[in-house]
């Protein structure tokens, strides 16, 4: 029903409130809108809603008639106002309006109580149906229960009857195996008492044991007659003559039947042999096959591979040793061994692949022939060959350096060491069975692995011998070249001997890395790793710091000899002037010996210290890293690489020692030689000062920093710190007691000044705060020979420490005596004490 219905069909004279309002419950289904409703009552009533609702239709009607929803037309607002009289009220459709919505309300409420009743209706007949669903459910449910109960019974039923068939079945089929068993039993037997005939009589034995097409099976039944006839024999008690009479019996079966298998087998390997030499893989298959119920075809396996080419020709084998070891007589090297053996092994893993391809179609049990073969290879083949190319040198005797030493069957053995493993990785590539080829490849090295240890500690030994051999004999050319030239002018003291090179501790170090790569390749084991490589270590700590220490000893040496020199030299007084200048030109020459040997011993401490941090670097690089693994391993190496350079730095600081020794001596000859007294007591003139420093000064601050050039390029850290505050301070007292030689006055104290501030001047480049102190203090000492008496005693308020030197220089004034200062300054010297 549409919307038009919400409205009531009226005539255009009766009145509004008098007519019932139509409404239907059906109008509030579906897609109700109480706009609609409303419009619906109120288009009579309002003309204005009616015309905007018609604006919004789109148009309007014809005339002066405008159509209604509900099909009534309705004359113009104009009109009915006219009709209406002259006396028009401003809303006169409030009436109308208020008395229907009052029907409106009415017969609304009259719905919602048809509806109501309705709903109790419907309620209560969706109770009665809810009671009547719920009972029939409860039925169902009990059926259900019975249906599940029946299936229970049913189910267990049929499980019960499935055990009684499976019972039966398990009944049937031993049956039936009994059967089967008694059947062959009985074949078993009567073939049993053909073989139990009479001893070595096999030919009344069935065509089954005879026929050729029929050998597997003949195989097989003559392998369960001998089992059961042996098992038959072990069970038998010779206590009843019965038993005794059976067990001899099978006991010539049995003798019988091994001599048939034996027969039989021979047979089979014969065939097999003529089929490998045709090739003919199906027959080889079928007759491994068979042979394999006759100790699990060990027979044939062992049997096919004995008989490869590889195993058999002589001709392969000296090939072998032809290709690795090259032309008899001629010795192999290294290399040419790698390459040899990287050809032959690659070969033989050519052969045993082309034989693994036979080998699976032949064999039921491929990796066993496999095992053996591999085995077979690597005991016969690569042993003879190992054989002849490691032959272990004698550690009492070793071969010499010109043969290649222990050096040489080193470098062998980890070449074919390497090489044998590679080809055992391959060989495992290619299929071994269970063999464990890693383990038996061990197995072939273990004499050679066992003592590797002593042989590269011997040959590093013989290598340093012949290192050192080699190096003496060179020393030996250089001396005997260039001769005694010189040696009067003391320059080739310190040349004619060897000196430290760090390349030959470089040659030791490249040494040590090469037999390291050998312990890596020798030692499985952490702990057994480093072991060795703290042997080899120690090897090389002992070479180096041997090799230092001698080097430094030598070194020290020319000190000595230049000591030597200048002890023989030595001026001394009442001597003629000829024999004076012969002297101090001896002197020199043995000063220039000093020298020179001061500078050698400065560079063999600088190569010194370079072939240390060369070790300590390898150690930190390339051993470390081999030692952590293993508890204590590493710090115990560290303490014997400092115990083993101790020596070295025992002669390094003896050498030192003498170095201060040899530039005070020649400081103290250059102020001997150089020093005059009347240049600390110049007459007064009246002509100005000298400022400039005095020849002796002049000459000696040119000494030390010509010889201690080398010092500064060699030394480093705190070795060259507490170097040169030894030196300034043995400079510091040869010269406080080179001047308690001189008088001094005014101008020679001002002269000192100058020589002590060129002094201080040049030990400031030392580095040294203590010495730089000692010579500061010496400039306000030499103030004592500048001031007048009286102002002596208020010199030295601000530095009590120098009274006791200032007391001895003021005695070198040359007023001393004559101002009286001993009485002047006793006081001062008595509060000082």
């Amino acid at each position: 029903m549409g919307k038009e219905r919400l409205m009531p069909e009226r005539s255009k004279s009766s009145s509004v409130s008098n007519l019932p309002l139509i409404l239907d419950i059906d109008d509030f289904k579906g897609d109700f809108s109480f706009d609609a409703l409303f419009g619906n009552l109120v288009n009579e009533l309002l003309p204005s809603f009616q015309e905007e609702e018609a604006d919004t239709a789109g148009g309007h009607g014809l005339g002066g008639t405008e159509a209604l929803p509900n099909g009534h037309a309705r004359a113009s607002s104009d009109a009915a106002k006219f009709a209406q009289g002259d006396s028009i009220p401003l809303f006169p459709e409030v009436d109308a309006l208020l008395s229907l919505f009052k029907d409106s309300c009415k017969e609304l409420i009259d719905l919602r109580k048809q509806v109501d009743g309705r709903l109790h209706n419907l309620k209560k007949e969706v109770s009665t149906q809810d009671a009547k669903h719920r009972k029939t459910l409860t039925e169902l449910e009990k059926g259900v229960d019975g249906l599940f109960d029946s299936f229970a019974r049913l189910d267990s039923r049929i499980s019960s009857v499935g055990q009684t068939a499976a019972k039966i079945g398990d009944h049937l089929q031993s049956a039936d195996a009994q059967r089967e068993t008694a059947s062959q039993t009985i074949e078993l037997v009567k073939y049993l008492m053909e073989f139990n005939s009479s001893p070595g009589d096999l030919m009344e034995l069935s065509p089954l044991f005879s026929d050729d097409s029929r050998v597997a099976e003949a195989a097989s039944i003559a392998q369960k007659l001998r089992s059961f006839a042996e098992e038959d024999i072990a069970r038998a008690v010779p206590s009843v003559v019965g038993s005794a009479t059976a067990s001899r019996g099978l006991e010539v079966a049995v003798a019988n039947l091994q001599e048939y298998c034996n027969e039989l087998e021979n047979r089979l390997l014969s065939r097999f042999d003529a089929a490998s030499q045709r090739r003919e893989l199906s027959t080889m298959s079928e007759c491994a096959k068979i042979l394999s119920q006759f100790n699990r075809g060990s027979s044939a396996m062992q049997h096919y591979v004995a008989t490869r080419p590889m195993f058999i020709d002589v001709e392969i084998m000296n090939s072998d040793t032809r290709l690795v070891l090259g032309d008899q007589g001629s010795q192999a090297s290294p290399s040419n061994v790698a390459r040899g053996l990287s050809s032959l092994y690659k070969e033989i893993t050519d052969t045993v692949r082309k034989e693994a391809a036979t080998i699976m179609a032949v064999f039921p049990s491929p990796n066993d022939v496999m095992s053996i073969l591999v085995q077979r290879v690597l005991e016969q083949r690569v042993t003879a060959l190992l054989d002849k190319l490691l032959l272990k040198p004698s550690l009492v005797n070793p071969p010499p350096m010109e043969e290649g030493g222990l050096l040489l069957y080193l470098r062998m053995l980890a070449v074919a060491y390497e090489k044998t493993q590679e080809l055992a990785r391959e060989l495992r590539a290619v299929g071994c069975g269970d063999l464990d080829v890693e383990g038996l490849t061990e197995s072939l090295f273990s004499s050679h692995v066992d003592e590797y240890p002593e042989h590269e500690q011997a040959s590093l030994g013989q290598l340093y011998q012949a290192k050192l051999d080699e190096l003496r004999a060179e020393n030996q050319n250089v001396s005997d070249s260039t001769g005694t030239i010189g040696r009067s002018k003391g320059t080739s003291v310190a040349s004619s001997h060897q000196q430290i090179s760090v390349a030959v501790v470089t040659e030791f170090v490249r040494w040590n890395e090469e037999a390291l790569t050998r312990c890596t390749l020798f030692s499985s084991q952490p702990a057994t790793l480093a072991a060795n490589v703290k042997a080899v270590f120690t090897c090389l700590l002992d070479q180096v710091s041997q090799y230092i220490t001698d080097g430094l000893e030598r070194a020290r040496d020319s000190l000595t000899e230049a000591a030597a020199m200048r002890e023989r030299f030595v001026l001394g007084t009442n001597l003629s002037r000829r024999v004076a200048a012969a002297a101090a030109s001896a002197a020199e020459a043995a000063a220039a010996a000093g020298e020179s040997s001061f500078r050698s011993f400065m560079v063999a401490v600088q190569r010194c210290g370079s072939s240390v941090a060369i070790v300590q670097q390898y150690f930190a690089n390339s051993i470390s890293r081999l030692l952590l693994p293993v508890d204590g391993a590493h710090a115990a190496s560290c303490e014997e690489m400092a115990a083993a350079m101790s020596s070295a730095e025992g002669a390094a600081y003896k050498g030192l020692q003498q170095c201060i020794e040899t530039v005070m001596a020649e400081v103290e000859r250059l102020l001997s030689a150089e020093q005059k007294a009347t240049e600390y007591r110049s007459p007064d003139d009246g002509m100005a000062p000298d400022h400039r420093p005095t020849n002796a000064c002049t000459r000696v601050v040119a000494y030390l920093s010509r010889v201690l050039e080398a010092a500064f390029t060699a030394l480093e850290g705190l070795n060259k710190q507490a170097f040169l505050t030894e030196l300034g301070n043995r400079l510091y007292k040869g010269l406080l007691n080179h001047w308690q030689k001189f008088t001094f006055n005014p101008s020679g104290g001002l002269r000192l000044k100058r020589d002590i501030t060129e002094y201080g001047e040049f030990v400031r480049s030392f580095n040294a705060p203590s010495v730089d102190e000692k010579f500061e203090l010496l400039g306000i000492l030499a103030n004592v020979f500048i001031v007048a008496p009286e102002s002596l005693s208020s010199l030295f308020e601000g530095t009590p420490s120098i009274r006791k030197d200032a007391q001895r220089f003021i005695q070198l004034r040359e007023d001393y005596k004559s101002a009286k200062l001993a009485s002047r300054l006793s006081s001062l010297w008595s509060g000082s004490s």
